[in-house]
């Protein structure tokens, strides 16, 4: 959510907020540092109800107040303004589409974590290390561009854009850049370690802005993300299905549950430094 304004605890903010309610404008008032914060969604113009409210204390007639919103205002240009969100989108189709849900695997070569050779049945691949002195840097990012199934990728995609783009608008592109950058990273390694390296998608990054954004929540209620606090027992129980091998045994293939489980600790641990650079 949007800052709005702030006034000491004493000035009596009642009638303001019952004329909002009474137009049906959401909005939150939150007590902090001995003020009052006054607080919108994103999608309602926070400027427009600070001209509002210095025109209720002037002794304004508001009766007919009508706000409009931004995301039904400026709804391409806010599309469009999510530009990194965007870009991950189209990298992820584009790179899925190359690799045919995984069926070209000379193509998939090109994006697994390390170099990869198939020979009859058997899968031979490099280390972590031959990846890097032979400067393909790339591949510990790229398996999360790469999905297996249709109801994978519209999955993955849709957090992506659902909660990616929430973040992108309230802090920035470099900070989902950075965000993507670490859990990627993280969790592609993590994944490695554990399976080898025939895995893909955007799992460990999804779990990963859901984590960041409920706890950036938590210590930052001035400038809210906005999900709701339910998402995190939803993520841990779809966690926990994972590892117990429920989702593999109603036929959703092979779950990577420690992309899912770093990508989630990656996100979290992102806050405080993103908060801190914020705050700079």
């Amino acid at each position: 959510m949007n800052e709005v304004f702030r006034v000491p605890l004493n000035e009596d903010l009642s009638g303001f907020t019952a004329i909002l309610w009474q137009h049906k404008i959401p909005h939150r008032v939150l007590e902090q540092d001995g003020e009052q914060l006054v607080l919108v969604p994103y999608n309602v113009n926070a400027e427009q109800i600070a001209q509002l409210f210095q025109k209720w204390k002037e002794g304004a007639d508001l009766s007919g107040l009508q706000v409009q919103q931004q995301g039904q205002q400026n709804s391409i240009r806010g599309i469009l303004r999510a530009k990194l969100t965007l870009f991950l989108i189209a990298i992820s189709v584009i790179i899925t589409l190359m690799v045919s849900l995984g069926e070209n695997l000379q193509l998939m070569g090109w994006f697994t974590i390390v170099e990869i050779q198939i020979k009859g049945n058997q899968v031979y691949y490099a280390n972590l290390i031959s990846s890097l002195t032979d400067g393909q840097v790339w591949r510990f990012f790229s398996p999360a561009f790469m999905h297996f199934n249709l109801a994978h990728i519209v999955f993955n995609l849709l957090w992506v854009w659902v909660v990616g783009r929430r973040i992108e608008l309230l802090l920035g592109w470099p900070s989902l850049l950075g965000l993507f950058l670490f859990s990627a990273l993280a969790s592609n390694v993590a994944q490695y370690w554990v399976s080898g390296p025939m895995f893909g998608g955007m799992s460990g990054f999804v779990f990963a802005l859901l984590g960041f954004a409920w706890l950036w929540d938590r210590v930052n209620p001035s400038r809210m993300i906005g999900l709701p606090p339910a998402l995190m027992g939803f993520m841990m129980f779809w966690l926990v299905l994972g590892f117990s091998g429920a989702l593999e045994s109603l036929g959703l293939g092979s779950i990577a549950n420690t992309a899912h489980l770093i990508g989630l600790v990656a996100g979290l641990c992102l806050v405080p430094i993103v908060s801190f650079i914020q705050r700079r």
